[in-house]
């Protein structure tokens, strides 16, 4: 028992021994693989700038360079960038093609992009050193052509020009300037076009709130609405020369009031395109000019035949008796019962409404607005 006790002690250290070395050696050649590595991927240490040259060292340097075998066909060794080689042999390619044809050539413009404008540079050379020269612009080439283009107004080298010139100031317009571009009579389509297009309309209409536009009463419904319609806004194809037609008269010794009262309007009000009527008192004082009575009440005639506001009426009118003769002052007072007030909304039948415009000396005399003001009310004496 005791040898065998011994025996196998022996042999546990002896195994345990080899297990202990080749741990120790496998540990080793870990650390050593470790070490390599780092070692490989530790960047190189900052080398020590060379030492300066002199001239003589470089020039001596560059003899060595040369190889002694051919010494007499040695070229100098080419220090051009890959970049602007290429661009060179595509230069040489151009002008080699370029001088190919020489009629060509000289006749042919080269043209370089400037700011998505095209400049024309000149006539095309045969050599690459000319293609280069005009592709590379100078201060002055571009100063040449910046003044050449502000004189054609092209603008080519200064897209912000146009934005910096000063806009000349208009004038504004007179009030028969303003009321001829406020309503543009449409003459594109004829008297026949538009009564069709109406009486289509009118059917449509009809037959949404609920008639039948085909039974007896209303066959020629559509075709009456149509013509009454353009009837009553004939003003618009109408204007004030034309209907005052040249009535106007030379008079320097009446400077006195020249009032017409109670001319009757028809109107449509804008908004709901049901009528207005009432009347209009104009008043004026000649200043050498004096116009027709007749074409005072067509020129209230011209505005009331319009889609109207009361207000606007009663300034268009005036603006066209100052716009006609010129006067010392001009005032215009109109008197209407509007049926969109009567026949819907707050349906009350008796208002009406007083607009007034006055201009020039009715405007800055006092004593003259209520003169004025006193005619149209029926203060004045009767005639006859």
């Amino acid at each position: 028992c005791v040898f065998l006790y011994l025996l196998l002690t022996s042999t546990q250290k002896h195994t345990q021994k080899q297990q202990y070395q080749h741990v120790k050696s496998f540990g080793e050649k870990v650390k050593k693989k470790t070490m390599t590595e780092t070692e490989t991927s530790a960047p190189p240490p900052p080398s020590s700038p060379p030492p300066p040259t002199s001239t003589k060292k470089k020039r001596r340097r560059k003899r060595e360079a040369k190889t002694p075998e051919s010494a007499a066909d040695t070229k100098p060794v080419d220090i051009i960038p890959e970049k602007t080689r290429s661009s060179r042999k595509k230069k040489d390619k151009q002008a080699k093609a370029s001088s190919s044809t020489p009629e060509e050539a000289e006749t042919t413009p080269v043209v370089i992009p400037k700011d998505g404008v095209e400049v024309v540079s000149g006539t095309s050379s045969s050599s690459s050193s000319s293609v280069s020269s005009t592709s590379v612009l100078s201060k002055t080439e571009k100063s040449r052509r910046k003044r050449k283009a502000a004189q054609e107004g092209l603008d080519a080298l200064d897209p912000t020009k146009d934005s910096t010139k000063k806009k000349k100031k208009k004038l504004p317009a007179s009030p028969s300037e303003q009321q001829q571009q406020e309503i543009t009579p449409s003459t594109e389509t004829t008297e026949e076009e538009k009564i069709t297009k109406m009486t289509n309309a009118c059917r449509t209409i009809l037959e949404c709130i609920g008639e039948n536009p085909d039974r007896e009463g209303l066959l020629k419904t559509p075709d009456r609405w149509a013509k009454a319609l353009l009837f009553m806004t004939k003003g618009y194809a109408q204007t004030i020369p034309s209907v005052t037609n040249n009535a106007i008269f030379a008079e320097d010794h009446h400077h006195e009031m020249v009032v017409v009262r109670n001319i009757d309007i028809h109107s449509l009000c804008e908004h709901h395109m049901v009528p207005f009527m009432g009347v209009v008192h104009i008043g004026y004082i000649p200043n050498g000019k004096i116009i027709g009575l007749s074409k005072l009440a067509r020129i209230a005639e011209v505005y009331a035949r319009r889609l109207q506001v009361q207000e606007r009426l009663t300034r268009q009118i005036a603006d066209a008796i100052v716009d006609a003769v010129e006067p010392l002052g001009v005032a215009v007072v109109v008197e209407c019962a509007h049926l969109c007030m009567v026949m819907r909304g707050v349906q009350k039948v008796g208002a009406k409404t007083v607009t007034s415009s006055v201009k020039g000396v009715f405007e800055s005399n006092p004593k003259t607005r209520a003169e004025f003001f006193s005619i149209i009310n029926g203060m004045c004496q009767p005639c006859g």
